[in-house]
């Protein structure tokens, strides 16, 4: 415990010292720990791709991940967010893990439900779980909370989307790296060949290990982008199993990856130069006519 706080303490000194330097002319302890963290950016992207069947044109996905109740983000800011997603009208919705910074010592379970209940996605609410939701003797905690909220908790398992017409596409969520036990061939078992999938992954380095599957695409959380960056120098501190995929965008041969930077923060309650994020993707076939 003592080592814990004492490097606790020391980055905390550190990252102090660089957000003055770096950030004085706007303000810098200010900004990263008032101004950055509540400042959400809302980012859209398009995902194309043959396996994508028509009907699925236009479909709507809402990603929002690593909120991490209880440390700096709180009950105020979750209904805000989720009141944002909302105007989105969004047909699925995914949550990439880490909803409570320390599940065992957060006072109000109960109150998270309504919240996350409100939601309305008439495709389905998927979940996994993040290193934080096992920690803390979490994870059946985690469990209760996103199974009564309407969230179907994919955890080395998947759903099939289903459209009236039978259409179909897959999304399959794997256990966290860090604390849990995730196996993909467990998750993608029984999905059908050639059949589009989207696979959910707190840890967005487990991108190294989908790309050998019949994965179309990994939609994952976890870095924060590091949640301190230095100019000209990137991510100060990044987790286990996401330091070679931070944020944004990867292509990885047939494989594409989007990480969110997530929403809360961890550890330390500062943002810099990583702005919190809700992700909206909007799914276009190119199947051939």
């Amino acid at each position: 415990m003592n080592n814990n706080m004492t490097r606790r303490s020391f980055l905390k000194k550190t990252v102090s010292t660089l957000l003055t330097l770096t950030g004085a002319g706007i303000g810098g302890r200010y900004y990263a720990h008032d101004i950055e963290p509540n400042w959400i950016e809302f980012n859209e992207i398009v995902i194309q791709h043959p396996l994508i069947p028509k009907g699925f044109n236009g479909m709507k996905i809402v990603q929002f991940s690593d909120t991490h109740l209880g440390f700096q983000f709180q009950l105020k800011e979750l209904q805000s967010v989720l009141t944002k997603i909302q105007t989105f009208s969004p047909d699925v919705v995914l949550f990439t893990g880490d909803l409570m910074d320390e599940p065992n010592k957060y006072p109000h379970h109960s109150k998270i439900i309504p919240l996350l209940q409100n939601i309305q996605a008439p495709l389905g609410k998927f979940s996994i779980y993040g290193n934080h939701d096992h920690g803390g003797y979490g994870s059946k905690m985690y469990n209760q909370i996103m199974e009564r909220s309407g969230f179907t908790l994919l955890q080395n398992s998947h759903a099939a989307i289903s459209l009236i017409n039978g259409d179909k596409l897959y999304i399959a969520g794997i256990d966290d790296a860090m604390l849990g036990s995730p196996n993909i061939q467990k998750a993608l078992l029984g999905i059908p060949e050639k059949a589009y999938t989207i696979l959910l992954s707190h840890a967005p380095d487990l991108a190294e290990f989908a790309k050998d599957y019949p994965v179309q695409y990994q939609i994952s959380g976890h870095s924060h982008a590091g949640q301190i960056q230095v100019p000209f120098a990137g991510a100060l501190v990044t987790p286990p199993f996401g330091k070679k995929y931070i944020e944004g965008l990867y292509e990885l041969e047939n494989l594409t990856l989007y990480v969110n930077r997530g929403l809360g923060t961890t550890r330390l309650p500062y943002r810099f130069l990583a702005r919190p994020e809700i992700t909206l993707f909007e799914l276009q076939s190119n199947e051939n006519q």
